[in-house]
């Protein structure tokens, strides 16, 4: 079995195969790439992105820079848009749906790595052969869900469509739909409801509208 398939099996893999470390090494090189652009050169982090990412939706923008650890593990849907220092850790998959959008600083995580010193340090892989090894767990977020700055999500959780993740959190377990969460580690402080709408703040929405439905 391919350590690629073990990962998406969620077994033990080794993040040292020659495989596995030739398609980090191609990501972390356009990571690179695309992070010393500047923000007006679109065509060319538009070229990178097709490159580096397993599928990526239409009128996104990301700000960079960026770091994705495999990257083609990775698929954005439409109008995504990410803040500065956006680090994808994507052993395993992460989705992220449509009108998505990310603060600064935001980490996706999916590796774990066991808790047991010895074992973090060398096991014995499904050859016999003695090697580090780890297992990695997706991460899914829904449409239209914004996540405020300096916050980690872990890996093998799901965010609803809807929610709102509160600045500073980590995210260790799933948060359901249309769910305002916050915290470390992130809890859900209530639904977000009609009665969050911009029409009722008069004093900020000032001579602008919201659009109906």
């Amino acid at each position: 079995m391919r350590e690629e398939e073990r990962i998406r099996k969620g077994i033990l893999f080794s993040p040292s195969n020659p495989e596995l470390k030739e398609i980090k090494r191609r990501s972390h090189n356009l990571s690179q790439q695309y992070s010393l652009t500047y923000e007006d050169q679109s065509e060319e982090r538009e070229m990178i992105l097709q490159q580096l990412l397993g599928s990526k939706g239409e009128g996104g923008f990301i700000q960079g820079p960026i770091f994705f650890h495999y990257g083609v593990h990775t698929r954005i849907g439409d109008h995504f848009f990410g803040n500065y220092n956006l680090t994808v850790q994507d052993d395993a998959q992460v989705t992220i749906g449509d009108y998505v959008s990310f603060g600064p600083n935001v980490t996706i995580v999916t590796p774990v790595h066991p808790f047991i010193a010895s074992e973090r340090r060398q096991m014995l892989d499904q050859n016999g052969d003695i090697k580090s090894l780890c297992y990695a767990k997706p991460v899914t977020i829904g449409d239209d869900v914004w996540i405020s700055a300096n916050v980690t999500v872990c890996g093998g959780l799901t965010i609803g469509s809807g929610s709102v993740i509160g600045a500073g959190s980590v995210v260790t377990r799933d948060i359901p739909a249309n769910s305002l969460a916050a915290g470390v580690p992130c809890k859900v402080i209530r639904p977000i409801t009609e009665a969050d709408s911009m029409r009722y703040k008069p004093e900020i929405m000032a001579d602008c509208k919201v659009l109906e439905p």
